[in-house]
């Protein structure tokens, strides 16, 4: 190369400082948060459950989770979560339907989301006060079935401080929360899988059989197992509302750590790890079935 065809190319760039980038410095308070109230009460809670009184590791505490009183506690938590998270995901579903693909009017939608919202994140005393308020025996509609219609609910068999009460407790969450979760599923089922459908001679309950609820199969599961874990974890709505009447794992662990004579801390840390298990094994199985439903809609 000649002195003047080096002289005709242009000169390189000058070499950029690399910036220090504050885009990190937003999730700052995230992660402190996330640190100080999620990671290491965790920790906390993990390895508690494996030390005695003396800080020495041991396995007693984990053995005594077999004590028949604790698995019939952890037997009762479940079974509740299950029904309140069955039957949240069929009534979210159906109120969703509605509104997505039912054809209501516009108008509803937008209420009920907000509505949603709200109700998805209304627990604890607040809850347990309204529900004894409405279902409790001098309840309003306690009275105004017994009044109006001669239907006594209590003389029934119902109970609003049993298993069924605490479930029809936590539907007024579940639901709310399934509404907000499977609508924007069903805001992706694209219009020309039903087209293509109605061509080739598929009714109504076949696309839904064959087409629709095979794509939304992994958003069911998935909120399912969301709900299962949120029912699962819920200690102040049932303690507010059934007190010890009702010996499920949230209020067992209350009563090991309060401070009481039945006070076990270590234990208490025990049954918190079981609970911890169980519902991360539920997020898991949310998360792993959301990534494969939002696959299909892509």
């Amino acid at each position: 190369m000649t002195d003047a065809s080096a002289a005709a190319l242009p000169a390189p760039p000058p070499a950029r400082r690399a910036r220090i980038s504050f885009a990190w410095v937003g999730i700052v308070p995230f992660l402190a948060f996330a640190v100080l109230f999620l990671i290491m009460p965790t920790l906390h809670i993990v390895t508690g459950a494996f030390r005695n009184p003396a800080g020495e590791f041991t396995l007693v505490n984990i053995a005594n989770l077999f004590q028949p009183s604790i698995i019939a506690a952890y037997w009762i938590s479940i079974r509740i979560s299950v029904a309140s998270a069955f039957l949240g995901c069929l009534i979210g579903f159906m109120l969703a339907w509605a509104v997505v693909l039912g054809g209501l009017p516009g108008w509803v939608r937008s209420p009920l989301l907000t509505f949603s919202g709200v109700a998805s994140n209304f627990a604890g005393v607040p809850l347990a006060f309204a529900f004894l308020a409405t279902f409790g025996r001098l309840g309003l509609v306690t009275l105004i079935l017994r009044d109006w219609f001669g239907i006594n609910l209590y003389g029934m068999g119902f109970n609003i401080l049993s298993f069924g009460g605490l479930t029809l407790t936590y539907l007024f969450f579940q639901i709310p929360l399934m509404v907000l979760i499977v609508t924007p599923a069903l805001d992706g089922m694209r219009r020309e899988w039903r087209e293509a459908a109605s061509i080739l001679g598929a009714t109504s309950f076949q696309y839904w059989r064959m087409v629709a609820l095979p794509i939304l199969w992994p958003t069911l599961l998935g909120t399912f197992a969301l709900l299962f874990a949120n029912s699962f974890g819920a200690v102040a709505t049932a303690y507010a509302l059934t007190g010890s009447s009702l010996s499920i794992v949230p209020i067992l662990l209350f009563a090991q750590i309060r401070g009481d004579v039945l006070q076990d801390p270590h234990l208490g840390y025990a049954l918190a790890f079981g609970m911890i298990v169980i519902t991360g094994i539920a997020n898991f199985v949310y998360i792993w079935l959301r990534a494969r439903s939002e696959r299909w809609v892509k």
